[in-house]
């Protein structure tokens, strides 16, 4: 009852039997196919659903802005928080899909293989949480921008979000990981955030901007001497000056060679000092990683993990796709394609705030014989049928064991 002021009475009950049919729906998740779950048989007539996706007088943005503040209140005590951003592709079929287009299908391609396939342009903000038995952090999709050609640019999306964020919540401060493609917003001033992405092996980085002598006319300096490129300064630089410290990744700690500076990234972040991490393996086996963040009292450390944490959001990604089908729906015409993909990612999200405010002290799942050492839940596909006698598909309270990284 938290999300009913968001709709109109009629209309909210039509978002609770389709919210329920979501979850249920053994096959695909067509609105056809989801309303066909629900026993005894849907109120409306199926149209009525298709209407409200495409037509329905209510609001994403509200929506989001609810599920916000469940989540934050539950499980983010701290002021900071941490946040991943990425986009992704939703995969539609359709002579005329309001929104789609032709985009690189990041899943598909591969080095000297470029795919491109129709669909959703979505990017995508998640709240990053640690689950209470442990591992790997979650990804809880938090806000939503559908990329439009000729439209805003990816980047402009994503300062959106942050900044409507901000409103939400101006009690927090907020720390994004995002991979390189999302580098520039360090450039921007968003408030309360910093920053944290991977840097071109080939930047242009400069010493900050010395401080003025006594008398000294002229304007100031608004950059430092040059320095080496991130790739000639880890080939350069002595032994001596690396720090081997541990370093999180995906719930596992490595020993990590650290080498942390300082320094201006004058084409990106002209008026913003960024810290540079570079990580480097102490066996020699990986190349070496170049990050860095706004925040330059960081622990380089914690930039090194906090990056690597944002593999999440790509679990998010193939979760929802796989899992609940968010591609499903043919909803195509006005706001159907881009509310029925929110609808996925929302639903995700309530899915696990439900499953660990009920389960989080003590996580429920399945014990088998066969995989004794698996300690953590993970959602699997599984069939059955609900106590009213509808058909369960994709039930998140019945979870799989995974293995403990």
């Amino acid at each position: 009852m938290v999300f009913a002021d968001v709709f109109t009475r009629p209309s909210f009950l039509l978002f609770q039997e389709l919210v329920e049919a979501w979850v249920l729906c053994p096959g695909r998740r067509t609105v056809t196919g989801m309303i066909s779950t629900l026993v005894p048989a849907p109120r409306r007539a199926h149209d009525a659903y298709h209407r409200f996706l495409r037509d329905g007088a209510w609001s994403l943005s509200a929506l989001w802005r609810l599920l916000v503040k469940e989540l934050v209140s539950r499980f983010c005590p701290h002021e900071r928080l941490f946040l991943d951003l990425d986009d992704t592709l939703f995969h539609r079929t359709g002579r005329r899909v309001n929104g789609a287009g032709i985009f690189r299908d990041p899943i598909r391609s591969i080095a000297g293989s470029v795919v491109f396939a129709l669909g959703l342009n979505l990017v995508v903000l998640t709240l990053r949480i640690r689950p209470p038995w442990g591992g790997e952090p979650l990804a809880l999709p938090i806000g939503l921008r559908v990329y439009h050609k000729g439209g805003p640019t990816h980047l402009e999306l994503a300062e959106q979000m942050i900044r409507q964020l901000a409103e939400w919540l101006p009690e927090h401060s907020f720390l994004v990981a995002g991979d390189g493609a999302w580098a520039s917003l360090a450039g921007r001033s968003l408030p309360r955030t910093q920053i944290t992405s991977r840097m071109r092996r080939d930047a242009a980085l400069y010493e900050l901007p010395p401080p003025r002598r006594p008398g000294q006319r002229g304007r100031p300096r608004k950059r430092g001497d040059r320095l080496p490129c991130p790739e000639e300064m880890a080939r350069c630089c002595p032994q001596n000056d690396w720090q081997l410290t541990s370093v999180e990744y995906r719930s596992r700690t490595f020993s990590r060679l650290l080498l942390s500076l300082p320094l201006l990234w004058y084409t990106v972040c002209p008026d913003r000092a960024v810290l540079l991490v570079i990580v480097r393996d102490p066996a020699g086996k990986e190349p070496d990683d170049f990050f860095f963040t706004t925040d330059i009292e960081a622990d380089p450390a914690d930039v090194a993990s906090q990056y690597a944490g944002r593999w999440s959001i790509e679990e998010t990604f193939r979760n929802v796709k796989q899992v609940l089908r968010g591609e499903d729906p043919q909803s195509g015409k006005k706001h159907g394609p881009e509310r029925a993909a929110a609808l996925s990612l929302w639903l995700y999200s309530m899915i696990w705030l439900w499953y660990l405010s009920q389960h989080g002290s003590k996580p429920h799942w399945r014990t088998s014989p066969w995989y004794r050492a698996k300690a953590v839940p993970l959602v699997r596909r599984c069939r059955g049928r609900s106590a009213s006698g509808a058909v369960e598909g994709d039930d998140f309270s019945r979870v799989q064991q995974r293995r403990a990284p």
